[in-house]
Order: structure tokens, then sequence, then C-alpha cells
């Protein structure tokens, strides 16, 4: 494959598989429930551990941010056909993030040949906005 193809399509399982290879995705709970030219839906499955507040019971800001990082990290798989290292990223926080499964929606900005744009929204069971944000992704061929 030259440098300016893009692989070929990957399905929902194969980019799963893709994804879990980390033993931290596996951690988080993650599961692709879609994959699409440029973009990708996951799920987080809820995990007490990752309640910061015990009296109040909310998410650490960490794991929303890690959720916004990948989830507009691996949108751009369907370009790369890996996941890619993160080069900037910025997270806005919208409400707290309370116990329940999280949605995690990735959308490629732009596509470059070096460095790739990507955004992420993390929402609840309910479709609430959490957190969102948008990456900067080093998307050179490896060499």
């Amino acid at each position: 494959m030259s440098e300016t193809q893009t692989p070929a399509p990957l399905s929902r399982e194969d980019v799963e598989a893709l994804l879990l290879r980390g033993p931290f995705h596996q951690w988080l709970g993650l599961s692709v429930v879609s994959v699409g030219a440029g973009e990708i839906t996951l799920k987080a499955t809820w995990r007490p551990e990752w309640v910061v507040n015990a009296e109040r019971g909310y998410v650490h800001g960490g794991i929303l941010a890690t959720l916004v990082d990948l989830t507009a990290d691996w949108a751009l798989v369907s370009k790369t056909g890996r996941g890619v290292p993160t080069v900037d990223l910025r997270v806005d926080y919208h409400r707290p993030a309370m116990q329940g499964d999280l949605t995690c929606r990735g959308t490629v900005v732009k596509f470059g040949g070096q460095l790739s744009v990507a955004e992420a929204q993390i929402l609840d069971s309910e479709g609430r906005l959490l957190a969102s944000g948008r990456g900067v992704y080093m998307t050179a061929p490896p060499k």
C-alpha cells in the first residue's frame, strides 16, 4: 500500500480486536458499536473504579479525557488502519458523569499526511453531553 492509499475498510469486529489489544482499553470496558468512514461509536461499560468522589458519585475527569482522546484517535482508524499517537488534546467538561455506561462518538475533522484532527463527544445513557474535545494526531505512515 502506498502512503496515499487508504487501507481496505475494517469491520466493526476487526476494529474492536485491534482496540482491545491494549490492556487499558480492556480495563475501560470498551466495545465498538459502529465504525465508518472517518467515524466511530464506542461504548464504555461502567466501572465503580471510575468514581473520584464517593459522596457525590461522579466520574473522574481523567476518565472522560481518556475517552475523548481514544475515541477521536480511533475515528481515524478508517484512514490509518491503526491507532495513532496524540500530539495535542483539548477537553471540555459539560456536566458531571454519574454511574452508567457511556457512549463515545468520534469524527475525523481533517485527515492529513502527517497530522490529522479528530473530535469526540461523550454521552450518558440518556444522550446528555458530558464531555467533548478535539485532538491532533500523528498520522504519518510508520517507518
